[in-house]
């Protein structure tokens, strides 16, 4: 065993390419330095640690978008326990990486361990989306899609706002909204009618609150 050495424990993550993807909504936001900071706070909570950031400079990171992650230590104090921002230019040329790549690395040995958590069970059953369209008046979208969530029940997994449409022959005031609903359930695949009875479950709860109808 004495000839084995240290097996330290890290965690890391790369992103590229857009943080957040194109839609109606605005045209995308790429990845940055700071989604890498925000991915390093994000598991030093889990440990229970906030971290704390500053200025760094360390290869292979693009100096002045690095940034040093300190933690709190128990009787040590304030100790670096990672770094986060962007790669080197010359860096994400050798290793092929898309230009401005980013990334963070956390050292998990010097983070206080955890209980590890228990997630949901995963239901081992198809549960294809389903699409839905509703026109609704224009203040009203956002409560008319949680009232459509809370009305589909325990079926409905999730129920995600794909598309927004203005226009004829869509009346004035109003605007058609295009709805994915994911529905599954544990212990069975859903025949057609239950998942239409869903659907129209949801928008009965969106029309009872907005007046929203299922379009045609």
């Amino acid at each position: 065993m004495g000839a084995v050495p240290a097996q330290p424990w890290h965690v890391a993550v790369a992103s590229t390419g857009n943080r957040e993807p194109r839609g109606w909504w605005g045209p995308g936001r790429p990845a940055t330095w700071a989604d890498a900071v925000q991915a390093a706070r994000l598991v030093a909570a889990a440990a229970g640690v906030e971290l704390t950031v500053r200025a760094g400079d360390r290869a292979p990171w693009h100096p002045g978008r690095c940034a040093e992650l300190l933690a709190d230590i128990p009787d040590v104090g304030p100790r670096v326990v990672g770094y986060a921002g962007e790669l080197h230019p010359r860096v994400c040329a050798a290793l092929e990486l898309p230009a401005r790549t980013c990334v963070m690395e956390l050292s998990l040995d010097a983070l206080p361990e955890r209980a590890v958590p228990v997630g949901p069970p995963i239901s081992a059953f198809p549960g294809p989306p389903r699409p839905g369209a509703r026109r609704a008046r224009r203040r009203a979208c956002g409560r008319g899609g949680r009232c459509a969530a809370r009305g589909g029940g325990e079926l409905l997994e999730s129920l995600r706002l794909f598309d927004v449409y203005t226009g004829a022959p869509v009346p004035a005031g109003s605007r058609s909204l295009a709805y994915a609903l994911t529905l599954r359930a544990p212990d069975r695949t859903l025949t057609s009618e239950e998942a239409t009875a869903v659907r129209d479950a949801a928008v009965a709860a969106a029309a009872a609150s907005t007046g929203a109808e299922l379009r045609a």
